[in-house]
């Protein structure tokens, strides 16, 4: 009776778990999948921005594999030094590792430390009601705000400051994040790259998104857009490039009206220096870029300061060193065969990878599935010597013998009824809770 850990219950971890039972046909088959939180989902719930109602609706398919009778969700269950690795494998007969990557990469400019100046992954926590995530006055005081990077994250905050509170009142936002973002007095908002249009990072979908926001005006900068080489004529870039380019021409011609704010599209400035002013950000200098012919950009000793109280860098994730699994540091990732760990080089018996953590932050929710599907059967043809191993106890007493209290399926129907009965009582559709002993104190209810 092969009894399989998947730690992660994000995309990866889910659709690692969905291979395994699909595939992996012997009778008395369990996967659980494992995760810190006691809610399940991973980024769909805590990183999709809360307008995009499609995207998350992906936890509709998500959740059908967990409530699978040979799946189990138990939340509140962190590998470290309560759970290291050696022990979890001692549990299960194999353990996939499905934890994506944490770390955001920094701009390595001065002043990047000081009060105002976030990841952007932080403020997105914060109105995506990560129980990890601080309320650290993101837009107090603030007037205007630079997103650094022109990626779909980048879109995403950029979107969120500029939205009303009428707007994101539908959304599962937490009440607390709704009425500070409906109240922020932020008139200006700028996403700037460093590099040109035709290698921005954001899809075609995000990006008109911008366009349909009410009572917001976009200012591009036509002199800007034509210092790409591929403006002028798109037609040999590829189709998501190439449609960028024609979205970004199409907006230069746009009027510029007043309105309650203003999204500046900026390309060809790369940040040299967070500036401050009384111990907070003050603005970002920049230094104009020019292609260098070879794909990158280069200095052109021109600066431009824009001002600003509020910065989000938006420039790439990393992966952080999982407890007791080795890691490659200049990767990001955790070094795998077809996603079977490696140790000292040598294949980890029942240690498995998947998602960020074994190819790197690259690709998109779909991208999970064939990554998913390498490591699965990577596990197939491992299963037949792995479930030899007689384990000495259910997995569920050795997690609890442990200190940890996993929050079980049940517990989290506990928090999904405790959200939905806080957004009835606001006049709203479910309203997430933010914090850990709201989320605990709900799984332990259960409806």
């Amino acid at each position: 009776m092969p009894h399989i850990a998947v730690v992660g219950s994000g995309p990866s971890g889910v659709y690692a778990a969905q291979g395994l039972v699909e595939q992996l046909r012997v009778p008395g088959l369990r996967v659980d999948v494992l995760d810190r939180l006691p809610c399940p989902y991973g980024l769909v719930r805590y990183g999709v921005a809360p307008d995009h109602e499609k995207i998350k609706s992906l936890q509709g398919s998500l959740r059908k594999v967990l409530e699978d009778d040979r799946v189990r969700f138990l939340g509140g269950v962190e590998v470290g030094p309560a759970l290291p690795p050696a022990r979890l494998l001692e549990l299960y007969h194999a353990v996939v590792y499905c934890v994506g990557a944490a770390a955001d990469r920094r701009l390595g400019v001065p002043g990047e430390d000081l009060p105002g100046s976030w990841s952007a992954t932080d403020f997105v926590a914060w109105y995506s009601a990560h129980p990890d995530a601080r309320d650290d006055g993101f837009v107090r005081g603030v007037r205007a705000a630079v997103a650094v990077g022109v990626g779909n994250v980048a879109v995403d905050v950029t979107r969120m400051l500029a939205r009303g509170a009428a707007e994101l009142a539908p959304t599962d936002m937490p009440q607390a994040a709704l009425d500070t973002l409906g109240a922020s007095e932020v008139r200006d908002v700028y996403m700037v790259g460093r590099r040109g249009p035709s290698q921005a990072r954001f899809t075609t979908k995000e990006l008109r998104e911008l366009a349909s926001l009410p009572d917001v005006q976009l200012i591009v900068h036509e002199e800007e857009l034509a210092v790409d080489p591929a403006y002028t004529d798109p037609s040999a870039l590829p189709a998501a490039n190439r449609r960028n380019v024609e979205v970004l021409r199409g907006w230069c011609a746009l009027p510029r009206e007043e309105r309650r704010r203003r999204i500046h599209l900026r390309f060809f400035l790369r940040p040299v220096e967070i500036l401050g002013r009384d111990g907070r950000v003050a603005g970002v200098r920049f230094e104009r870029t020019r292609p260098d012919g070879a794909g990158g950009v280069v200095g052109t000793g021109t600066f431009e300061e824009i001002g600003a109280q509020l910065v989000l860098r938006s420039v790439g994730y990393r992966g952080v060193p999982p407890a007791g699994l080795p890691f490659d540091a200049e990767r990001g990732t955790v070094p795998h065969l077809a996603g079977r760990v490696l140790r000292a080089g040598r294949v980890s018996p029942g240690e498995y990878v998947a998602g960020w953590i074994k190819r790197g932050p690259t690709g998109v929710i779909g991208t999970n599935r064939p990554c998913a599907k390498e490591t699965v059967a990577s596990l197939l043809d491992d299963a037949p010597a792995l479930a030899a191993r007689t384990l000495a106890q259910d997995p569920l007493a050795g997690l609890v013998a442990a200190g940890l209290r996993p929050v079980d399926w049940a517990g989290w129907l506990g928090i999904e009824h405790a959200e939905a009965a806080a957004g009835r009582a606001l006049g709203r559709g479910p309203v997430k809770i933010p914090d850990w002993a709201g989320l605990l104190q709900a799984a332990a209810a259960r409806p």
